[in-house]
């Protein structure tokens, strides 16, 4: 038995800032609104032409196997979490496997929304932990940009979400006082619909009946949000899956050095802060420059804390993501 180690950690975003006032331009909306409501000051959106999810994958990628010291030969097995492949199949997984340069490894496509990337971490500890795999590369890379209803009919939804990618490298450890040292899963499929995007699918409506329809006010191809129902039961799911970590672990809130939760809204992160009694200097939030990037997000914040100098040897970190399923999961590491 082993534990799976965080050795190298990177991130990518797009050069291109939109702002909420550039929004404002476009949109009947404006600053105070946006940030009222989600914290955001702005986000970045792709250039079309150059960059796509799966690129951003490899840049995000390059970076975290350079500072884990993993010879790329050496990694096994790669794991993606996204929501916007740049295919409807093949997905991403293949394309880094291939962009990349590795060997002719496994690579899986996780399709957990906000939560993917934890989900990610976890199948990739399960591997690292039974023995079959030694080096694993996990990526969450989302593109929202391009299919996001950018008029005031979609300001609900369209000023929240954001482009980007992060990477982690996870090793085997053989120390099992360190790394990973438990995650928790779950989900509640009965509120699917409140936060979706449903067309094209197979089982709701595929490219041939929008195109047949070609109906003008067809919003079944844009994200749908209810966004009262989610916050209600984020800020509720958040805190379960965080206790149930530190439960399973024998650890109080007073053990926590940094909370890395997925980035939704500046909002659920304060009231989870508040909950929990944590200072500034133990919750990382970076939703005010990026937005919500969804399974990237985790991964961004977490490499951006750990370069500010946020997270040492030792530290024990708690990543937390409730979103579109419903899922929701956590992670305790030891640093």
């Amino acid at each position: 038995m082993y534990h799976s180690k965080i050795t190298g950690l990177g991130y990518y975003v797009p050069s291109n800032v939109v702002t909420n006032d550039d929004l404002s331009k476009i949109i009947d909306t404006n600053d105070e609104w946006i940030q009222e409501r989600t914290g955001i000051q702005e986000r970045r959106h792709i250039i079309r032409g150059e960059d796509t999810t799966t690129t951003m994958g490899v840049k995000a990628a390059k970076i975290a196997i350079e500072r884990s010291g993993v010879a790329k030969e050496d990694i096994d097995f790669v794991v993606f979490a996204t929501l916007s492949p740049d295919y409807y199949f093949p997905g991403p997984g293949v394309l880094v496997q291939r962009d990349l340069g590795l060997r002719t490894v496994g690579a899986l496509d996780v399709r957990n929304q906000c939560s993917g990337f934890v989900y990610a971490i976890s199948v990739a500890d399960q591997y690292i932990k039974t023995g079959m795999y030694k080096n694993i590369l996990v990526i969450g890379s989302e593109v929202h940009s391009t299919g996001l209803d950018m008029t005031t009919r979609g300001r609900g939804v369209s000023v929240i979400f954001g482009d980007g990618a992060g990477a982690a490298v996870l090793s085997r450890e053989e120390d099992l006082t360190k790394g990973i040292l438990s995650t928790h899963l779950h989900s509640e499929g009965q509120h699917a619909e409140e936060l979706a995007l449903q067309a094209p699918g197979m089982g709701a409506r595929w490219v041939t009946d929008i195109l047949a329809d070609n109906d003008p006010n067809d919003e079944s191809y844009y994200p749908y949000m209810n966004g009262q129902f989610v916050f209600k039961n984020a800020v509720v799911r958040f805190a379960e899956v965080i206790n149930e970590g530190l439960e399973a672990n024998g650890l109080q809130v007073s053990d926590i050095d940094m909370l890395i939760p997925h980035q939704a809204n500046l909002r659920i992160s304060q009231f989870i802060q508040n909950k929990f009694k944590l200072t500034d200097d133990q919750v990382h939030n970076n939703i005010q420059k990026y937005g919500n990037t969804t399974a990237a997000s985790i991964p961004i914040a977490l490499t951006e804390a750990w370069e500010q100098g946020k997270i040492k040897s030792g530290d024990t970190v708690v990543l937390a993501a409730f979103g579109s399923g419903f899922t929701w999961a956590s992670a305790i590491i030891k640093w």
